[in-house]
């Protein structure tokens, strides 16, 4: 199987050239002392609007996108010179390029007139039951409450030993091989940017239920479906200008985003996005 980069840069070439080479607007970060989940991701904007989000808190991602020109460099430039940085080592080249990936995809949806359904469940339509064991991926607070609150036991998979243990309801590991006992699965995008993707999804064949979900999961989600995944949960930006402005200015942003939810079976696919595009 082609590895995910390759795949996510075909995708966006084969955007790119429907709909004429799109160009980036804006690289937008958050102040330097916005504090919370909302001042975690990169913002790009491409001419027509569309929005693409990158998660900045991987190595030195965020401080290499400060401390260089990258807002200043990537004005003007098609939004594919930038995705091919995706397929790069560099963590800061990586995320522009996710976040160029997820804004061309965002913005093939609108000019296909297809709206990914909305939703309100963070949870990537997981529905977790008593007595099951539910696998997290990256650990995020705002979810083990419910997963918890249903009765379920809760298994998180981490990177930073400073997190690993029991906590109250739930184990945080680092060990992915603990999640193979799970039924289902949900899983932050950050597994897109720190290329490990193909091995969780290894670690957890047995489960049922594989969703990914966050602000960064804007991509097309063909990839993911043929790998097993069963639901992505993303972000799109419904008010440019409202969003632009509390963005930049270290506001909260989600009111100015529609959550939503897309299963394999509900999603028409690339090619009929393609055909579609205005």
């Amino acid at each position: 199987m082609k590895a995910v980069a390759e795949i996510h840069l075909a995708l966006a070439e084969r955007i790119s050239a429907r709909l004429g080479s799109p160009r980036i607007h804006a690289l937008h970060l958050p102040p330097v002392e916005a504090a919370g989940k909302d001042a975690e991701f990169c913002a790009l904007e491409l001419e027509d609007g569309s929005v693409g989000f990158s998660f900045m808190r991987i190595d030195d991602t965020e401080r290499r996108l400060r401390a260089g020109d990258a807002a200043n460099r990537c004005g003007g430039m098609t939004a594919l010179e930038l995705a091919r940085g995706y397929a790069q080592s560099d963590p800061a080249a990586k995320a522009l390029g996710f976040a160029a990936i997820n804004a061309l995809s965002q913005s093939l949806f609108s000019q296909a007139g297809w709206i990914p359904p909305e939703t309100a469940d963070a949870l990537g339509q997981l529905e977790p039951r008593k007595d099951e064991h539910i696998g997290m991926i990256g650990f995020f607070p705002p979810l083990v409450g419910s997963i918890i609150a249903a009765g379920a036991r809760l298994t998180v998979l981490e990177l930073r030993p400073d997190l690993a243990g029991e906590h109250e309801g739930f184990r945080v590991t680092l060990d992915p091989g603990e999640l193979a006992g799970c039924e289902k699965v949900v899983s932050t995008c950050t597994v897109m940017l720190n290329d490990t993707l193909d091995a969780v999804l290894a670690a957890c064949r047995q489960a049922r239920y594989f969703a990914i979900v966050g602000p960064t999961a804007g991509c097309l989600p063909d990839a993911l479906f043929e790998r097993g995944v069963d639901h992505i949960g993303g972000r799109r930006v419904v008010d440019v200008e409202g969003f632009r402005k509390a963005f930049c200015a270290g506001d909260k942003w989600g009111g100015y985003t529609a959550k939503y939810a897309v299963a394999r079976e509900q999603y028409p696919g690339v090619a009929e996005l393609l055909k579609q595009a205005r």
